[in-house]
């Protein structure tokens, strides 16, 4: 049987050397070399070629999940290994045959060619990067592998920064609507982002929901909080503490996605149509809450 492990090994080095060159290496011929060197005697090419194209035809949309899933760490300041890393992992998770690599496997072999190749930190930042993804995708296969033993951390110790989002609607003639936002993920969601400064929440969830999809806003209830933990390759792990407000859109006809690298769309939707939309299932509770309220 193949050492999948090591296989891996040799395409992260190619991806890494197609990284520092530009992506003007032939990438076949780069492979065997490696292959020649590192790992003499392996029989696994198919794998190796197939899932090494994959990366590479895959790296525009997976560059645009990375920064969105650690959107305090641009791409050009993560280290060319934990780049890369992200990109192989990323892609076996979210585009690669799930019968033949779980999710969980792809998770927990980016993170130990992390801790081979990186650096001191690389464990901990792709494993938040990676975890923070599997989470919004709805951790499929979770129960197909063993979990591992993780290292045992306290939670409510971890620091918290706050985000706050909101719910916007108005009454289009006896229909209410809803705004929505659309990520790279497939899924439409809500706006929210970073309260900044000396901002209150509600004062946060209204500057950003005019940044990103220029809608004025008049904060009304609070509908609720959702909370996780995720990593950065210099702050480690921390809490990401959202709390959501409804909110009446002052200029409902005036929505407009600011651009963004991890939205690419924003609409109205009635209430019939939200039913059948891709939404995350703890953005679900928050939208229901938020009908029930409008509707009294």
């Amino acid at each position: 049987m193949a050492n999948r492990h090591l296989s891996r090994s040799i395409v992260l080095q190619t991806l890494f050397e197609l990284d520092f060159n530009a992506n003007q290496t032939d990438i076949d011929n780069a492979l065997k070399r490696n292959i020649e060197e590192f790992a003499p005697g392996l029989e696994d090419w198919d794998f190796i070629s197939s899932l090494t194209h994959l990366v590479v035809k895959k790296k525009i949309i997976v560059d645009e999940i990375i920064t969105r899933a650690a959107p305090e760490w641009p791409l050009d300041k993560i280290s060319g290994v934990d780049r890369n890393v992200l990109r192989l992992g990323l892609t076996e998770l979210l585009f690669g045959d799930r019968d033949q690599v779980p999710p969980k496997v792809a998770i927990n072999e980016s993170i130990e060619l992390a801790k081979t190749f990186g650096g001191d930190s690389s464990g901990r930042f792709v494993n938040g990067v990676l975890g923070t993804v599997y989470k919004e995708i709805g951790e499929p296969g979770k129960d197909q592998v063993s979990k591992r033993k993780s290292e045992e951390i306290d939670v409510s110790k971890l620091p918290v920064e706050k985000l706050s989002g909101a719910v916007a609607y108005y009454n289009d003639e006896g229909n209410i609507r809803l705004a929505l936002v659309h990520d790279i993920f497939g899924y439409w969601t809500l706006s929210k982002g970073r309260v900044e400064g000396e901002e209150t929440l509600e004062e946060g969830a209204t500057r950003e929901l005019k940044e990103e999809i220029n809608l004025d806003i008049e904060v009304q209830d609070k509908l609720g909080e959702n909370e996780y933990v995720t990593s950065h390759p210099e702050k480690g792990r921390y809490r990401k503490n959202v709390t959501y407000f409804l909110a009446l859109a002052k200029n409902p006809k005036e929505i407009k996605l600011t651009p963004s690298t991890g939205l690419n769309d924003a609409k109205w939707f009635s209430l019939d149509e939200i039913a059948d939309l891709k939404i995350y299932n703890d953005i679900v509770p928050l939208i229901t809450k938020a009908i029930e309220i409008i509707s009294k």
